[in-house]
């Protein structure tokens, strides 16, 4: 896909000190990640664990949360194989109850079930008794109190199957999982300007109407580190949040400012698609309906993040309702923002960022302030021009005389 790439200054076209060349933005596009994600899309762990000691054995200990987390083909197998094991093991007992008691052979005997002469009658007397089908037929009779006591064991154990089935099949389907799935992540994570300084945003959603009660979003920076000694080990540095604790009623933005204390502090455009890190974002919430606690997970590599983007709005206020478009959901739009580092950005509105040639500073005074082309992506027609009102952006530009500042590039 062919990407183009436009250098926009608000009073100099050229290309000064502040501003990536061409090659160096190419060669970060081009740059592809080789190590596969610690945290997939869809919020599942890509990890595989090998030599487990006694891995079965756990398993087998906790079978009711592992039967909860096998699929439904599966647990529909195990479930219908207990229920006709348990027919086949009963039937087979009173089969050999009949044989004991003759009544396989003589038929004017006083048998101990009724009409049971072979094992196909002792296996449907087995069905009827567990199913509390009774048709009549067959039924049990006072002459053998063997076969009574393996009857009253008998329903006691399909009582216990059926309560067993029924309760996983309620846990199944009122999952967390299930309802981690109407709680959505935006696809890509976005870099703009906020308030004069560099943020880190994300987008996230509840898709549902009956929303939960609280939530708290949290991120971390997942980096895979490789030691001298062939040793391999990963790291998680906690990003700060600012409003972490919010109720999700309509689709809200997170915010990371890129300050002192960031990870993302000293790096820059070129340095974040050379870098080989995941941005793992959580949100723990409770739902309102069922009172369960659920958590919904993502991930963002390095050519997720959008360097230069802002979310586009969909929240429209009528005076009835707070409307919002969902289609909007995933969108962003091109917004020139500075390629330097949240560290370089710093000084440069504080002056204290070296000059490489002794430009006159041009003054400001009676001259309309810069405007600022916003591009619309994702299909959207028509561009909207917005004033430059920031007061960094007028400062360099009063202080430095001008700042060339790139729109990025949009990485599909």
């Amino acid at each position: 896909m062919n990407k183009e790439y436009t250098e926009v200054s608000p009073s100099d076209p050229s290309v000064n000190a502040y501003t990536t060349t061409l090659s160096a933005v190419k060669a970060e596009i081009d740059y592809k990640h080789k190590k596969c994600r610690y945290v997939r899309k869809d919020g599942k762990c890509n990890v595989l664990f090998r030599h487990v000691p006694e891995e079965w054995l756990m398993y087998v200990t906790d079978i009711f949360t592992t039967l909860v987390e096998i699929r439904w083909r599966v647990m529909f197998l195990i479930f219908a194989l207990s229920y006709i094991f348990s027919w086949l093991f009963f039937g087979i007992i009173y089969w050999v109850i009949a044989m004991a008691n003759g009544d396989t052979k003589d038929p004017t005997n006083a048998p101990c079930v009724y009409e049971v002469r072979d094992f196909t009658g002792a296996f449907l007397f087995s069905l009827e008794t567990q199913t509390t089908i009774g048709y009549g037929f067959r039924g049990m009779s006072e002459n053998c109190m063997v076969a009574i006591i393996v009857v009253t064991v008998q329903d006691v154990i399909s009582c216990f199957i059926d309560t067993f089935v029924i309760g996983i099949a309620v846990a199944k389907m009122a999952s967390a999982r299930k309802r981690a799935q109407t709680v959505g992540f935006s696809n890509c994570a976005v870099i703009n300007l906020q308030n004069g300084q560099l943020c880190l945003s994300w987008r996230i959603g509840d898709f549902r109407r009956h929303h939960m009660v609280e939530g708290k979003a949290r991120a971390q920076i997942f980096r895979p580190n490789m030691h001298a000694t062939g040793r391999e080990d990963v790291n998680y540095k906690d990003l700060e949040i600012k409003q972490s604790d919010l109720i999700l009623a309509i689709p809200t933005t997170i915010f990371h400012i890129i300050e002192p204390s960031s990870p993302l502090y000293r790096m820059s455009l070129e340095e974040l698609r050379k870098d080989d890190f995941e941005l793992v974002v959580s949100f723990t919430y409770t739902d309102d309906s069922t009172g369960i606690l659920h958590q919904t997970r993502t991930s963002y590599t390095p050519d997720e993040i959008h360097w230069g983007h802002l979310f586009q709005e969909m929240l429209n206020v009528n005076r009835r309702y707070y409307k919002v478009d969902y289609s909007m959901f995933h969108h962003t739009a091109k917004v020139l923002v500075p390629e330097v580092s949240a560290e370089e950005y710093e000084q440069m509105k504080l002056g204290h960022y070296p000059r490489l040639s002794p430009r006159p500073k041009r003054p400001c005074i009676n001259r309309k302030p810069p405007t600022l082309t916003v591009e619309l992506v994702n299909g959207t027609p028509k561009p909207e021009e917005h004033v430059a009102t920031v007061a960094t952006i007028a400062a360099v530009c009063e202080d430095h005389g001008h700042l060339c500042l790139r729109r990025s590039p949009v990485l599909t």
